[in-house]
């Protein structure tokens, strides 16, 4: 029976955690905007209530969440500030690999670490002349004896330098494209790993970014986490799992940006009636909430086909790109409603706005999602 009704457990986890971003991180998150800063006792509190690692199943330490668990309170996160939700997000990002196809050693070590201590782990795939080109990647690693030594630059990377480790992805031979590919588990502390400063990016400032580079990194034998050719399967299955993660995130900024619409348009008079009762403001709201609904709706199905255990390639292409590009759309029209005062930093959708455009270029733009969605149309697949 198709039902949308969330369970109670599920509407308990989206109250508390609204509590949670009223009470902690809407009161700084303009402030941790402007210093490009991420609030290192927020990530601790958002640790102990189980946000920083859900999906993580119970047998490692987790909450053991489903995936539509984890888009409800990523869109709860986002909606307070995105830029901290990413940094808190991004560990789901480096535990998912792990989930994919991580031995039983390595989750019970790099996973146990995430749930059961306030820290961090990143992904790290894209490089300079790699982005939406993955299989392009230049990182190379090689065998010795019994370790593996890489050696490249990874930029862009979320949480670089707050991790305690990383999912990194080389190749043994550039030429070969995603069938030299591999995937490694490579600790903050390894010789030859240093940590570029700290991106000063357009949005979502206070999410950390930076870029990684590897020296002569030796990476044990038992932190391989995918054989030559499977990394790039790895890369690609987490991003299955991923992306309608994103998508709730843009559904978080929309909210708030309609919620802050709609008060400053009752609020705000012009012509001796408040701008809400105008037409042309009507209708920017009424399309405001429509991509919102919509989004949630591709989101949550796509969660729940991952929570189905089904392929879901597609469906989470679908909510990445339709909820990116509407957040970037609505944030924008958030901006218009405001007029002057909308661009100006008192108010807070300038910062929605700004933190939406990275929604369409992270985790695959929104042609790549095109791409990946034309892809599976022309196959038959829906």
């Amino acid at each position: 029976m198709l039902s949308f009704e969330l369970t109670d457990e599920q509407k308990a986890l989206v109250e508390n955690t609204r509590k949670f971003v009223k009470d902690r991180i809407m009161p700084i998150s303009a402030e941790c905007d402007r210093d490009s800063r991420f609030p290192m006792d927020v990530g601790k509190e958002a640790w102990e209530l189980g946000l920083s690692a859900p999906v993580i199943p119970e047998a490692y330490g987790g909450a053991g969440l489903t995936e539509l668990d984890h888009v409800l309170l990523v869109e709860e996160l986002a909606y307070g500030c995105s830029g901290i939700q990413t940094t808190i997000s991004a560990n789901t990002l480096a535990a998912t690999p792990l989930l994919v196809a991580g031995s039983e050693e390595q989750k019970k070590k790099y996973l146990g670490l995430l749930a059961n201590e306030p820290t961090y782990a990143a992904y790290a795939i894209t490089e300079p002349a790699a982005g939406s080109d993955a299989a392009g990647i230049q990182a190379t690693c090689r065998q010795v004896g019994d370790e593996w030594v890489i050696n490249g630059e990874k930029c862009f990377i979320t949480n670089a330098t707050l991790a305690r480790w990383y999912v990194v992805f080389a190749t043994t031979d550039a030429s070969k494209r995603h069938k030299g590919i591999m995937a490694f588990i490579v600790d903050r502390e390894s010789a030859g790993l240093t940590v570029g400063r700290h991106e000063d990016k357009l949005g979502q400032r206070a999410s950390d970014t930076a870029t990684v580079t590897f020296e002569d990194v030796r990476v044990p034998k038992a932190n391989v986490l995918a054989g030559e050719g499977d990394g790039f399967k790895v890369a690609m299955a987490t991003f299955d799992r991923t992306r309608p993660d994103i998508g709730a995130g843009a559904c978080g900024i929309m909210r708030r940006a309609l919620d802050e619409s709609v008060a400053y348009a009752l609020e705000r008079k012009t012509f001796g009636q408040p701008i809400a009762n105008h037409q042309m403001i009507q209708k920017i709201i009424a399309d405001m909430a429509i991509c919102l609904e919509a989004s949630r709706l591709l989101v949550h199905k796509a969660a729940w086909m991952i929570d189905q255990g089904g392929r879901n390639s597609v469906v989470a292409s679908y909510s990445k790109a339709f909820a990116a590009d509407s957040a970037m759309a609505v944030a924008t029209d958030a901006v218009q409603v405001f007029g002057g005062n909308g661009y100006m930093r008192e108010y807070p959708v300038e910062k929605l706005m700004r933190d939406a455009k990275v929604l369409q270029i992270y985790e695959g733009t929104s042609q790549v999602q095109r791409m990946v969605i034309a892809k599976n149309v022309l196959a038959g697949i829906r």
